[in-house]
């Protein structure tokens, strides 16, 4: 498959950015009223509707849920460009139309969509819910899971820029993982369905993106989603939308995401999941915590009267500030930073920091400062 040729093909333009709400994907949802193929399965805490969408009539049953964290947008994006393909008639289409039933849940969380949260109304993370079942929206998932039967489920989520694969010092721009099923983290015929899936997936995305597959830690959190659909017996896949350089606005990642849906959706149509893959899938590097979005090298500074060297870090934060999504800087590290990497990195090569309040950068101070006499930075970013 042209996997690139097919993505332009049917990305849906109408969604961009990473600020997606259900004012965004519901204009795009009625296309395909006509066919019987959108339902309101239910509501959000604040009344909202949560929307699924339906179709393929094969035995094969797949189950697809995005935004369960409302600030968690890149796979709904995917998603969309996944239905517009699906609604092709390309052969592909049509054999796995023929084997599967799709079952797919755009936006989980329509409340933290639009609040830009993790957390649904409630203030619950929905992804530590299922044991209680306390929300709203957890309790539709898991009636939905109960009620369709699924044969394979994705759990579809983004995770932060400070994911690295390993030491490699490459973002980790996708990371999936096959949760355990218990707490010793044994590995049974479904764990290790998914674990074969996720090595097909690798295996593809790995001539796209090389190096920047991550594998997420395995850790039994009967809490999760995941952990409870593979503890209850059906294969699950953990997707994450990471980083890639420049791409804040996760339009890349979004590619990427695409890809391996349609990779995951040949693999279970060529049944190509069904040797041993655990030693493929262990190869894949864990995540690791080791990036800032931008770091400082080698800084001159004035702290208590003493003048040293040193290096400090700093962090975009998300916020909604007048209906729309700003990156804001704010200084989050400083010192030595010897284990850690910026997606920008500058070396002031000993010039003086200085701003407002004096020479030494405060964390959680907003990274509007100068360097020397004449380099400024707004926002984190040199001003040219």
């Amino acid at each position: 498959m042209d996997y690139h040729s097919i993505y332009e093909k049917n990305k849906e333009n109408e969604l961009s950015g990473r600020y997606i709400t259900l004012k965004n994907i519901e204009p795009i949802l009625g296309k395909h009223f006509a066919k019987n193929e959108i339902q309101v399965i239910g509501n959000s805490v604040l009344e909202k509707s949560i929307y699924s969408y339906r179709v393929g009539t094969g035995n094969f049953k797949i189950l697809l849920w995005s935004q369960m964290h409302g600030n968690e947008s890149t796979t709904t994006k995917a998603l969309f460009d996944v239905f517009n393909f699906l609604d092709s008639d390309v052969e592909e289409v049509k054999k796995w139309k023929e084997k599967f039933s799709f079952y797919f849940i755009p936006m989980l969380n329509p409340d933290g969509a639009e609040l830009y949260t993790r957390e649904n109304a409630n203030e619950v993370d929905l992804n530590r819910d299922f044991i209680n079942l306390s929300q709203p929206e957890s309790r539709l998932l898991m009636s939905v899971f109960n009620e369709f039967k699924p044969d394979f489920c994705f759990n579809l989520h983004d995770q932060r820029t400070i994911f690295g694969v390993a030491k490699t010092g490459k973002p980790a721009t996708l990371s999936f993982l096959s949760p355990s099923y218990n707490e010793e983290r044994e590995i049974n015929d479904n764990r290790l369905q998914a674990i074969n899936l996720i090595s097909c997936i690798n295996e593809e995305l790995q001539k796209h993106i090389p190096g920047q597959i991550g594998r997420f830690d395995d850790s039994f959190n009967r809490n999760c989603v995941g952990d409870t659909f593979q503890q209850m017996g059906v294969p699950t896949v953990l997707f994450e939308a990471g980083h890639f350089s420049n791409d804040y606005q996760r339009e890349e990642t979004r590619k990427f995401i695409f890809i391996a849906l349609l990779r995951s959706f040949q693999a279970l149509y060529e049944n190509d999941i069904v040797n041993n893959k655990i030693e493929d899938y262990l190869k894949i590097p864990q995540n690791n915590p080791c990036f800032f979005d931008i770091v400082y090298r080698n800084v001159k500074i004035n702290y208590d009267n003493s003048i040293f060297i040193t290096n400090f870090a700093v962090q975009f934060k998300e916020e909604i500030i007048e209906n729309l999504l700003v990156f804001n800087a704010y200084i989050s590290s400083v010192g030595d930073l010897e284990d850690f990497l910026g997606h920008l990195e500058y070396d002031v090569q000993g010039d003086l920091y200085e701003d407002e309040k004096g020479n030494f950068p405060k964390i959680s101070e907003k990274a509007n400062f100068t360097i020397g006499k004449h380099i400024k930075f707004v926002n984190g970013l040199l001003k040219n």
